[in-house]
């Protein structure tokens, strides 16, 4: 072992500059993997951390205001209880800071006991009376620049001292919520509004811990049972609250950590090929320590060495330098979510464990191609094992010497094969990750992707959509109603009940995965979310508690993919949700025809006393939030150009090394530094060209079905890459080998042609 690190030692000193150059081909490949790992672990497990560190609860029950000893004589004898608290809530406070206010506001009143939040910044309230402070969540002082000290006014309590910042994953935090959280103590308001003792606020909200999680239905059941009188009950589970939290932004969140696995299958690509292009360099030495006896053991223990000897500073290089670069954009993504962020340590963790990988896999890949040299006859390796033989053919010199550059980059044929797939594969991953960038403005601003035929929405009351229709441009028009509910058999699973009194899929059909479509009053179409969580199929019976008095029950006659709710809805006719003493509302909804004039349909509706507003996509108009989503990808994106960048450089500086006489020969004749690059322009091209073939083939047939089904099962999601997307990444394969010809070329015209001309000689 002394002696192949001694003498790989000695080659890495010998031969610097190739040195570097696999060195930043692994530092380049541990830059895609640190960005891309560290980004999709930070993501999805950012919601299970924050819960922890929150102690979120089991269950969270809201109702009606009721005095808070009545509440807790009832909870107190539910099973399979260990802790519950209460709150007490007040929306649309208006809050002030300077330069900013809001009337959006949620006032949290706690008593003692678990808060079911994080602080993340300062401290909690204290439980006694004092000072009027508040603890703020922390998306509102981040958009507000608020920080620990500062003064909110909040509503008529007047300005209060903001002692911390709280992280609750029951939500999205402000913006992305339309809801701002702040939390103050119940004892320093009676004390501040001269309670008498033994007064107390009312509560609306029960948080709930269940002594085994695993059983928290049979908590919601009982609690359900024991609940009479209290009005508007509702109840959320963990379960249900991670459901809720993938609304938002569930789809964005995944595909990024399903690119991020692509990401990191393209990095291990690249360090393998990189470490055999290095032993297939070597071939030539392989054969001459062959011919002076040299073992196989030793030949493979050598290389192997120097392969591990290289991977360990640049993969520890490339993927802390990942992990930097990722981790900004990855923080706001998380606290966009009210998420945290991994800490330090598991993050090291996390790269300790990558380096360790990728310094194997180097040392692995560099041994076996050694192996198998070292099996073959020495002769055969002094000449070059993987050169292009054959006769000359007549006209082979024709081209002049961008065909010359090509033919000498193609006379390699299995390292020509290997960077055009390293190359083809790190095209094919920016490929995707166009296409990624389109889907995420699609959702944001496309309705139809979700599978929505209407563009308008209007109010105005039934016995007005006749009127509505003879407007000109528009093809059909219904009330949509849209209620949340939860399943009566999982209790706390929340859904989205979707009612049109007729055939819905004239205004929203998405594609159907098994059954067919809703004909009649108990009848309902699922969402595939709804049918994996639920476990339902065509003929079963969904069975919803809507915030009514009674259930209501529909027979399952198809299950459709759709991105709305993650999945978890279900399309019905609202005669049913009427009998069990639901309250419908919601807007009327317009499906226009082909070129209709919107404008001459917006006069038509402020005619009827109404106006018209654009539909969305799935993921709102939070350009905010969609500004970091795309940060991200600029991240992954740089690293991934840069990988291909390092595969064009390498591939004309090996060539260029190897034909060091021809170049000399050339260089001697009078060819320039304009020559020269477009010797190394040909072969470049030969490598761009079929790379492009690669990354277009290997984007639609593997990438984007992968990650679409990686990202959501539970949806037909419209990824793959246009013709303007193809022509854009050749266009930048061109440029880069352009680059790459140029700084090969400056390197060239800086070699003493006479050393060229020694080695042809």
């Amino acid at each position: 072992m002394s002696f192949a690190l001694r003498t790989a030692w000695a080659s890495l000193r010998a031969r610097p500059g190739r040195t570097a150059l696999t060195a930043t081909g692994i530092a380049a490949a541990g830059l895609v993997l640190g960005v891309a790992l560290t980004v999709a672990y930070a993501l999805s497990t950012g919601f299970g951390r924050a819960a922890d560190r929150a102690g979120l609860p089991t269950i969270e029950a809201r109702f009606g205001d009721r005095d808070p000893a009545d509440v807790d004589r009832v909870v107190r004898s539910l099973p399979n209880l260990e802790a519950a608290s209460y709150r007490f809530e007040r929306t649309g406070l208006r809050l002030e800071a300077p330069g900013h206010d809001t009337r959006q506001g949620v006032l949290q009143v706690v008593a003692g006991g678990r808060r079911g939040y994080a602080i993340v910044d300062g401290r909690d309230i204290a439980d006694r009376a004092g000072p009027p402070e508040v603890v703020v969540e922390r998306g509102l002082m981040t958009d507000w620049g608020l920080r620990v000290g500062d003064d909110l006014h909040v509503g008529r309590l007047g300005p209060m001292r903001i002692v911390g910042a709280s992280v609750a994953p029951d939500n999205v935090a402000w913006p992305l919520a339309k809801t701002a959280r702040v939390t103050v103590s119940e004892q320093a308001l009676l004390a501040r509004f001269g309670a008498r003792p033994g007064e107390r606020f009312p509560v609306n909200t029960a948080l709930l811990w269940a002594r085994d999680p695993s059983r928290a239905d049979v908590l919601v059941s009982a609690a359900r049972q024991s609940s009479y009188g209290l009005r508007g009950l509702r109840f959320l589970t963990r379960g249900g609250v991670e459901a809720l939290i993938g609304q938002a932004a569930g789809i964005v969140v995944a595909l990024l950590v399903a690119f991020g696995v692509v990401a990191a299958g393209l990095a291990g690509v690249l360090l393998v090929a990189g470490a055999q292009s290095e032993v297939r360099r070597a071939l030539d030495r392989i054969g001459l320590q062959r011919a002076i006896g040299a073992a196989p053991g030793a030949v493979v223990g050598v290389h192997a060495a120097r392969g591990a000897l290289v991977a360990a500073p640049a993969a520890a290089i490339g993927l802390v330098a990942g992990a930097l670069a990722g981790a900004g954009p990855t923080r706001r993504v998380l606290a966009s979510l009210n998420e945290l962020a991994p800490g330090a340590g598991t993050v090291a963790l996390l790269l300790a464990g990558l380096w360790v990988a990728a310094v194997g896999l180097v040392t692995v890949a560099s041994a076996l191609p050694a192996w198998r040299a070292a099996r073959r006859r020495p002769a055969e390796l002094l000449r070059g094992g993987d050169v292009a033989g054959g006769r000359p053919r007549a006209g082979r010199t024709r081209g002049g010497l961008a065909a010359l550059g090509a033919r000498l980059v193609a006379a390699r044929r299995l390292r020509f094969a290997s960077v055009v797939a390293v190359l083809g594969t790190a095209a094919g991953v920016v490929l995707l990750l166009l296409a990624l960038a389109t889907l995420l403005t699609r959702l944001r601003d496309d309705p139809a992707t979700l599978g929505k035929r209407y563009q308008l929405t209007t109010r105005l009351p039934p016995q007005d959509t006749g009127a509505v229709e003879a407007i000109p441009g528009v093809a059909a028009a219904a009330l949509r109603y849209s209620i949340d509910a939860v399943s009566a058999t999982s209790l706390g699973s929340p859904l989205k009940v979707i009612a049109y009194a007729g055939d819905h899929t004239r205004f929203e059909a998405p594609p159907l995965a098994s059954g067919r479509r809703v004909r009649s009053a108990g009848e309902a179409e699922v969402g595939v979310g709804l049918a994996d969580a639920l476990g339902l199929r065509p003929g079963a019976t969904l069975v919803i508690q809507p915030r009514s008095p009674r259930e209501a029950r529909f027979r399952v006659v198809g299950v459709v993919r759709t991105l709305q709710d993650e999945g978890r809805v279900a399309f019905v006719r609202p005669d049913r949700l009427v009998a069990a003493g639901a309250a419908l509302d919601g807007p009327m909804v317009l499906a226009l025809r082909p070129g209709a004039d919107r404008a001459r349909i917006a006069q038509g509706l402020r005619a009827l006393g109404a106006r018209a507003d654009a539909v969305r996509g799935a993921t709102g108009d939070n350009g905010a939030f969609l500004g970091v989503l795309a940060g991200l990808l600029r991240v992954v994106a740089g690293a991934v150009a840069l990988v291909c960048l390092h595969a064009l450089v390498g591939a004309l500086a090996l060539t260029a090394r190897e034909r060091r006489g021809a170049v000399a020969t050339l260089r001697s004749a009078g060819a320039d530094a304009r020559a020269l690059r477009r010797l190394l322009g040909g072969a470049a091209a030969v490598v761009v060209l079929p790379a492009i073939a690669v990354a277009v083939a290997l984007e639609a047939l593997v990438l984007s079905p992968l990650v679409a089904r990686l990202a959501a099962g539970y949806a037909d999601l419209p990824l793959g890459a246009s013709v303007a997307q193809i022509a854009l990444l050749a266009g930048a394969l061109s440029v880069l080998a352009w680059v790459a010809a140029w700084v090969t070329g400056r390197r060239l015209v800086r070699e003493p042609v006479l050393a060229g001309l020694r080695e042809e000689s």
